[in-house]
């Protein structure tokens, strides 16, 4: 039986306005980390390209590291085409500052007024390259969540994807714990009740082993 191969994205990605300062999100890439140790344990074939993170690095599986959306869209671009299934977690900043100092702005000058250009949309650009591969979407949302992540797996031709509440305290971003909604483009949802991102991790990868591999 063929190896599958499987390209994960996790981490936060960094827009730099200046030499040290940058718009980013409190993604940690556990969830994402999580899921690179499933998918070894399963015998996958694991690349992980990883944005900031702030959790401990996985022995024996591939890292590639990007840290703005344009470096994780090129990383993932080279690699999508022999992948069987990307998971993307990463927290991609949806905004990039249209300029950036070579030096850093004094204090002084703070005040000024930041313009914004829109960052790639990773998955919607590979979407258009895709043939055999399975797309996975991850959905971090405040409000509204399954109807946010409906619209997202649509939009962005993903064949299933996993939204949660990053507004709660007790999972999502910056914890050890999480709650998703796995939903699938026939309208089937699986609900994974709250509990480490570890024991999640475990149970995404099998329901996706098993629709998709099985």
């Amino acid at each position: 039986m063929r190896q599958i191969k499987c390209l994960i994205t996790a981490g936060a990605t960094r827009e730099y306005f200046d030499p040290v300062r940058f718009i980013s999100n409190p993604s940690t890439g556990k969830m994402g980390i999580a899921i690179a140790k499933a998918c070894k344990k399963s015998g996958w074939e694991t690349t992980l390209v990883l944005g900031a993170v702030s959790a401990p690095l996985p022995d024996g599986i591939e890292i590639v590291s990007a840290i703005s959306a344009e470096d994780m869209l090129r990383e993932t671009s080279a690699r999508f085409p022999a992948c069987d299934i990307l998971i993307m977690t990463a927290a991609v900043s949806d905004m990039r500052p249209k300029v950036k100092s070579a030096q850093k702005v004094k204090k002084e000058n703070l005040e000024m007024l930041v313009e914004f250009e829109q960052t790639p949309d990773i998955l919607k650009t590979l979407s258009k390259s895709k043939n055999r591969q399975i797309l996975i979407g991850f959905a971090a949302e405040t409000n509204d969540i399954a109807s946010y992540a409906k619209k997202k797996l649509e939009e962005k031709n993903l064949d299933a994807i996993a939204a949660n509440n990053v507004s709660r305290k007790d999972a999502g971003f910056a914890s050890d714990f999480n709650e998703i909604s796995l939903i699938f483009r026939n309208g089937e949802t699986i609900n994974l009740e709250r509990g480490t991102k570890d024991e999640l991790a475990q149970k995404l990868v099998k329901i996706l082993s098993e629709k998709f591999f099985s």
